[in-house]
This record gives structure tokens, C-alpha cells and sequence, in this order.
């Protein structure tokens, strides 16, 4: 049997190859395979990539070609060959490239020579940085990953790839794109897939942003995840500071001199690379590298990254043909590695862009880009498949069209949505039914149980139903369940939601029913943080009323980066009281709990009232970009900031409503990179009541504070702030949270300390009531403790008034049950 399937293996391979009437491998003098060795026809920038293996194939008109072979550190190779009609087999073996230092004269304490080299590349970097002023070219992309080992269990749960195989060696992703990549200097670019695949998901889009790196930009952007900060290029305008180089020798190419520099970072944990550069006499322009980060390199999240980039001439101007980069790493015990590669064609250096070809799409994904057929992918690759890519390719399709089949998900479903005493105790459940796109899911008995001095011990609970259609469009209904066992009173609603759109994301929501809500309607107070305080600290932050409600809504995208959101709200509000004797674990000397009700703000407990509320709201985030699906658009973000305008209205007789005012409200929030600088994000916020001729608590202008050692929001909310003392009525208000991540700009150069790769981060709260009291905050803290955890220290500043400390933790994945979602 294993024979016959490595027969049929080799018989598939062979298929593969017959449209491609050229093939070959590329090796050293010792028969080592060199991977993803580039093989061009002379004079041009047409050619094809060699695979993993070395291997390579090409489809060439019957005629006589120059063909070069490259690859990095070894001598290119030239041979010519004449295509007839059959088959022809052509092999490189190239030989290590060898360095000439017959004229370097290097005297003891002098400077080594790659220092004037590296002065005039930098010197040069900003005329390369800009030469192309536009192009377009198609580039090919595959990308994979594959699991060297993994655990048996992850947070408790098995972990299963459902595939039959047993094997801790896995390919867990593999993805092809064609597309056509489209540049302006200095800042416009445009993506078009042209095709596209991932393997075992028929319907999915690959890994399809070329993301070609340029050395010639001071910092060197490689994804958040790694260093937000980016990474220093080794011809950087200052990078003398950061490197020491090292000359290797020359080697000649094509009658070009070409120099091979050693990089070497000068310290730990910078954000450096480490490796060699080749860099051609007198042009002092980039002509190929291998560079490689490490943890050391205040990397993080991978064990290291190495970037390899060839490039070629294209007239007078040289352009980047091949880009590899090879990440590995261990995370949790997974220990993977993988390749991502990049074979760019078709250059053409003088196109003519529409006038508004560059617009706020800039990745595109064409219709029926995913649905090419593997006779079409073997005719445009231009780098042969590996035999496991090819396996894996046949082995998930095979599995996907499995898993399609009705009987296969009915028994899957039944598997999976087993009912366990963890989950009803610990997890929670999820169920679902893949063949009718419906699922449900349910909380635990765990974080369904809390306390409070209103309600005694409250059992609450919300299972969420979820429905799929085609596109775009689902359905969501959640029932909230309460029941305060001390005060019996059971409440209960539901919210169904609605969502739909072609292009933009639409939805519309209805809500109704009784529920029990906080003063403040945005619920600042986490039910388990309140629990906490009070069984163990004798104080209840808990702030509550009943309300019989109906609310009805309505959220669409406008495109252009608008967002309107309309919606209308009626409620009949009941007071709550404190329970006779309630319930505390550690008695706290001098301290009570205090009544139900804002003491900061009013002496009595608020009395039944009606309130009709209609809300509107605009969102826009102007100059925002944009990815195109068939079927969608997704936003990606803005370099300007995000402006929210929102205008809320009492209706006074609607339904017997009370309330007569009309608040306003209009904010700004943006992320600003400042590269090696580190990262500054804001939100400011200005408001207040335009009309308040009948106003209630809950229909206070409120804001976001935290009496707990838990963190909130440090860009919505006060770490320190009593969560009513600064609630108002009154005309105008302006807060503004500020927070700049240092990201190791300090913290990387203190001995010891460093290696820890925690980094600095400094904030600010203000608010500004006017004719009332003004309050502010700064804080210190330390961020990316193992990967997870934020700790800050706070000071808070009340004008004539409260001087407040503390220490805040930020926990990510601490999800605090909110009265209402």
C-alpha cells in the first residue's frame, strides 16, 4: 500500500510538470538542494523561483535562451539552451561565492573597510528609497506553516486536527496567490488578487498582501505582533549608532563589483538585524540579502525571523525579484515554522494609472478569485509544489468535501455537543449544527452566580441562539434570565439582532422586557468585581434600579467611513432598596454599606419615573481603508483620527414619559505609531445638556470610574474616580485620556531588566466640568508581563479636593459579567 500511494504521488508530480517544458534542480558542489533559488531568463525580470527542494520547472516558447541561476552566497550561474517541442531537463550546481581581499589592507586599530561602504549606501538610501516612482508587477505568494510538535492538551481541552493523523508533524496552513501589485510614490498602493487558495478551504482568501520590505526605510515595519516599534535598517540614516560591519570581500557579477558586509548589532535587545548585505561599488544600492532577528532583538512571539531579498536590473533601476521570510517559534508548547514566499514578474516601471485608481481599496479580491481549478494554478506557479504540499492539497480537499457531506456534520455535532459537569459548572457549552448554520451557546453555573446588598445571592442567565444565511446576513437572539434570591424578584428580557448588507455591515436590534440596570446605563461596575468587594471588603459600588423596558435600533455603514446609528428607548423606572441585613465574609471596622443610590449626587433614592429617549449617533473615520470580497468590505483602519457625534433627546408625554432634556456629545480617538518613538493613543470628549428641564439619575451625564484593583478602559474610563462624584447636568464637560507606549524605548537599556522585554507606559485622565469639579490622573506602569499582564500606578488630583493612589492591573482575558450587553 505504501508504495502504491508514493507511485501515485510521483504520478501526480509528473502531471503537474508536463504543461512546464523546462525543469531542473539547483544544488552546491556537494549536492545540498539551495532553496528557493532564483532562475531568470538574461536581461530580463521574467523567470521563476526553485521550490523548498531546490527543484524548479518554467514554460518556454521553442527557441535558445541564457538562463542565470542565483542564489545568495553562492556565484551565479549562466547557461543557454535551445527549447524544442520536448521535455528538457537542465541542473544547476553553483559554486560558494568567493570574496576577494587581495587589495583590503586592514591596519590594527584602524577602521575596518566596510564603514566607508556603509556610509555611502546610507548617503545613497534616500535617492533608492524613492527611484521607482511607480509600478505595477504581478507576484506570486505562497505561504505555509507546519507544526514540528504540540501538546496533547491545551487549557485543559484535547487538541485534535480531525485529519486520521497522528503525527506531531503537520502542515497547518498552506496558501497560494496571483496578484497584481500597483505603486505611487511616495504612499499609494493597490493590491488586485487576480487568484487565490487556501488549502482545505474551498471557500477561503490566502494570505494575499505582498508586504514587500524595504531596507531602504529607516524603520522597518514587520506586523505589530513582532515590535510595534519596527526595526532598525542596517543603512538606516543612523545606523552607525546601532551596528558594527564587517567587510567580507567582493565578488564580481555581470562586470558589476559587489561588496559582502557582515551586519552585527552593537547591543542586546535593540530592535536589530543580524547577517550579511551585498551591496554594489559605486552604485552603493542594495543587490541581495539574508538577515535574521532574534528574541534578543526585542522580538517577540517568534524565536526568530529571517528575510532573504534578491534583487535584479531592470533598466537603469534594480527591483526586488525574490523575498523569502522564514519564521519560527514555540508558543504554549506548539513549535512551528514555516516560509513565506514571494516571486515577483512582470515589472512594468511606466504605467498609466486611472485617475482614481488609487482610492480607499487596497486589497481587491476579484469574483471567483478563490474558485480556480488546479489546472490553472499548475499553468501560472512559477515555483514546482513540494510532494507534502501536494499531499496536503489532495488530503484537505479530500477531507472538506467529507466534511461537507450532512451525515459527517451530524455526527460531528453529536460528538462535539456533548454535555460535561465541567462545562455546566466551569466552561460552559457551546452547541452547534453546522448543516443548519445554527449554534448555542451556554455559560457556566460559575459566572452565572453573583451577590449584591439589593438583590442577596443573583442567579442570571443568558444562552445566545446564532443563525448563518448566505452572505452577510444572521440572526441573534439572547433571553436574560435574573432571579435575586433575598429580594425574589425575577426579571427577564430579550434581544434579538439582525444583521445584514452586502458591502457595508447593517443590523437592526429590538430589546424588551424587565431588567435590573445600573444608574449608569453603561454599566461601569462588573458584577463579579462588585461581589468581591462586597463578601470581602465590605462595599457595595453596585448601584441598581428596575425597569420595564422596550428599546428598538438601527446601525448601518454609509461607506466613505460614515457609520449612522439610530435608535429609540422607553423605560419605566422603579426604585431598589438595600436588604435588611446584608450579607459580608470579613467585617470592615468603620465602614457600612452605604444605600442604593448615588449618595455623591442626591440624598433620597430616586422616585418611579417614564422615560422616552431617542438617540442618534454618526461615526467617521475619514481617509479610512478598505479590503474588497466579492461579497464585502472590510475597514482596516485610518491614519486621522475617529470623530463620534451623538445627540440624545427626552421625550416629555411620550407614553407618559417624565424626562424633558437634550444632551449632546461629540469625541475623537486615534493611535498614533511614532516608529521607534513608540506608540501615543488618545480619545478626547467634549458634551453636555443643551435643555434639562426634567432630568433623572439615570439620565445624568456620567462617566466611566473604577474603586477596584481591576483596570478599565484607561482611553473611555478614570482608574481612580469614584464612579458617581463627578456625574452632572451640566452644560459643558471635556475629558481627555492620553497613553503613550514606550514599547522598550527606556526599559531596553537597563541591564537585567531587559531581557524581561517589559515596557514603560505613561498615561493621563483629565476632566473639566463646568462650574463643577475638575479631576485628574497620571500613571505609570509596566506593560507585556509574559505577554499577558499590564501593572500601573495611579495618582489622582481633585482641585480642593480628593488626593487619591493605587495599583491597577490589567487583565485581558478577565471578562466581568455587565448587567446588560
Amino acid at each position: 500500500m505504501r508504495k502504491l500511494i508514493l507511485g501515485a504521488l510521483s504520478l501526480v508530480w509528473v502531471c503537474c510538470l508536463q504543461a512546464q517544458n523546462l525543469s531542473g534542480y539547483v544544488k552546491d558542489a556537494q549536492g545540498n538542494l539551495l532553496a528557493f533559488s532564483s532562475i531568470l531568463i538574461k536581461g530580463t525580470t521574467r523567470g521563476v523561483s526553485a521550490n523548498a527542494k531546490g527543484f524548479y520547472s518554467m514554460s518556454l516558447e521553442p527557441g535558445s535562451y541564457t538562463l542565470v541561476c542565483q542564489y545568495i552566497g553562492f556565484q551565479a550561474q549562466e547557461k543557454t539552451i535551445r527549447i524544442a517541442n520536448q521535455a528538457v531537463q537542465l541542473d544547476f550546481v553553483l559554486e560558494p561565492q568567493r570574496y576577494d581581499l587581495k587589495e583590503v589592507v586592514v591596519r590594527t586599530g584602524g577602521e575596518d573597510p566596510a564603514y566607508p561602504i556603509i556610509r555611502k549606501a546610507i548617503a545613497k538610501r534616500p535617492d533608492y528609497l524613492y527611484e521607482i516612482k511607480k509600478f505595477t508587477a504581478e507576484v506570486y505568494i505562497k505561504g505555509q506553516l507546519q507544526l514540528r510538535d504540540y501538546p496533547n492538551r491545551f487549557f485543559g481541552r484535547k487538541i485534535t486536527f480531525d485529519d486520521g493523523d497522528s503525527s506531531k508533524k503537520k502542515m497547518i496552513f498552506l496558501s497560494e496567490t496571483l496578484a497584481r501589485y500597483s505603486v505611487e510614490a511616495p504612499a499609494k498602493a493597490k493590491v488586485e488578487v487576480l487568484s487565490t487558495k487556501v488549502s482545505g478551504r474551498s471557500g477561503a482568501f490566502g494570505f494575499s498582501d505582498p508586504e514587500l520590505i524595504s531596507f531602504y526605510e529607516n524603520i522597518v515595519p514587520l506586523g505589530d505582533g513582532l515590535n510595534p516599534r519596527g526595526f532598525i535598517s542596517p543603512i538606516a540614516a543612523g545606523a552607525l549608532n546601532y551596528y558594527r560591519y564587517k567587510f567580507e570581500g567582493t565578488f564580481y557579477e555581470n562586470g558589476k563589483e559587489i561588496s559582502r558586509i557582515r551586519v552585527i548589532p552593537k547591543r542586546k535587545y535593540e530592535p536589530l538585524f543580524s547577517g550579511y548585505i551585498n551591496i554594489i561599488e559605486d552604485e552603493w544600492r542594495l543587490h541581495s540579502l539574508r538577515l535574521q532577528l532574534l528574541r534578543d532583538q526585542q522580538m517577540q512571539l517568534l524565536d526568530s525571523l529571517t528575510v532573504e531579498q534578491l534583487y535584479v536590473p531592470s533598466g537603469t533601476v534594480w527591483v526586488v525579484k525574490n523575498q523569502v521570510v522564514y519564521p519560527s517559534g514555540k508558543i504554549f508548547g506548539f513549535d512551528f515554522f514555516g516560509s513565506f514566499v514571494q516571486v515577483y514578474d512582470r515589472y512594468d516601471l511606466n504605467p498609466a494609472f486611472g485617475k482614481k485608481y488609487f482610492d480607499n481599496i487596497v486589497l481587491k479580491f476579484y469574483d471567483s478569485s478563490n474558485k480556480k481549478t488546479m489546472a490553472y494554478w499548475d499553468s501560472i506557479r512559477p515555483l514546482p509544489l513540494l510532494p507534502e504540499e501536494l499531499t496536503d492539497y489532495r488530503k484537505k480537499d479530500s477531507i472538506e468535501k467529507v466534511r461537507n457531506d450532512p451525515r459527517y456534520m451530524d455526527s460531528v455535532d453529536r460528538k462535539r455537543n456533548k454535555f460535561t459537569l465541567s462545562g455546566l459548572v466551569f466552561t460552559g457549552h457551546s452547541f452547534t449544527h453546522r448543516k443548519n448554520k445554527t449554534s448555542l451557546s451556554a455559560e457556566s453555573l460559575l459566572s452565572s452566580l453573583n451577590y449584591n446588598v439589593v438583590e442577596g445571592p443573583v442567579v442570571s442567565y443568558s444562552p445566545v441562539w446564532r443563525k448563518r444565511f448566505e452572505g452577510r446576513r444572521s440572526l441573534q437572539i439572547t433571553p436574560y434570565l435574573r432571579y435575586g434570591i433575598a429580594n425574589q424578584h425575577f426579571n427577564a428580557y430579550v434581544t434579538t439582532r439582525y444583521t445584514f448588507g452586502k458591502k457595508y455591515f447593517n443590523s437592526v436590534f429590538f430589546s424588551a422586557g424587565r431588567r435590573v440596570t445600573q444608574f449608569n446605563n453603561a454599566q461601569p461596575v462588573g458584577a463579579r468585581n462588585n461581589s468581591i468587594a462586597t463578601l470581602f471588603f465590605e462595599n457595595n459600588h453596585l448601584k441598581i434600579y428596575e425597569a420595564n423596558f422596550l428599546r428598538l435600533g438601527y446601525n448601518a455603514g454609509l461607506g466613505k467611513g460614515l457609520t449612522f446609528s439610530a435608535s429609540i428607548q422607553y423605560q419605566d423606572r422603579f426604585p431598589l432598596e438595600n436588604l435588611q441585613d446584608p450579607v459580608y465574609w470579613k467585617d470592615h471596622p468603620n465602614r457600612n454599606f452605604t444605600p442604593n443610590y448615588p449618595t455623591e449626587l442626591v440624598n433620597v433614592n430616586m422616585q418611579r419615573n417614564q422615560a422616552a429617549m431617542a438617540n442618534l449617533g454618526l461615526v467617521w473615520r475619514p481617509g479610512g481603508k478598505y479590503i474588497e470580497f466579492p461579497d464585502r468590505t472590510v475597514g482596516i483602519g485610518s491614519k486621522y483620527p475617529t470623530v463620534s457625534l451623538n445627540l440624545i433627546q427626552g421625550v416629555r408625554g411620550l407614553l407618559g414619559s417624565d424626562v424633558d432634556y437634550t444632551r449632546w456629545r461629540v469625541s475623537a480617538n486615534d493611535e498614533l505609531e511614532l516608529k521607534m518613538g513608540g506608540n501615543l493613543n488618545y480619545r478626547v470628549e467634549a458634551g453636555g445638556f443643551l435643555r434639562k428641564n426634567q432630568v433623572y439619575l439615570p439620565d445624568y451625564q456620567h462617566f466611566i470610574g473604577n474603586q477596584t484593583v481591576v483596570a478599565v478602559d484607561p482611553l473611555s474610563g478614570f482608574q481612580l474616580a469614584p464612579y458617581y462624584r463627578y456625574s452632572n447636568t451640566s452644560t459643558f464637560y471635556t475629558t481627555l485620556h492620553a497613553e503613550y507606549h514606550l514599547n522598550g524605548l527606556l526599559t531596553n537599556k537597563i541591564p537585567g531588566f531587559r531581557k524581561f522585554n517589559w515596557f514603560l507606559v505613561l498615561g493621563g485622565s483629565f476632566l473639566h466640568v463646568k462650574d463643577g469639579k475638575n479631576y485628574g490622573e497620571v500613571s505609570v506602569g509596566l506593560e507585556n508581563i509574559f505577554k499577558l499582564f499590564r501593572l500601573d500606578y495611579v495618582r489622582g488630583y481633585e482641585q480642593h479636593g480628593l488626593n487619591l493612589q493605587g495599583i491597577r492591573i490589567h487583565l485581558p482575558f478577565f471578562l466581568d459579567r455587565r448587567l446588560e450587553d
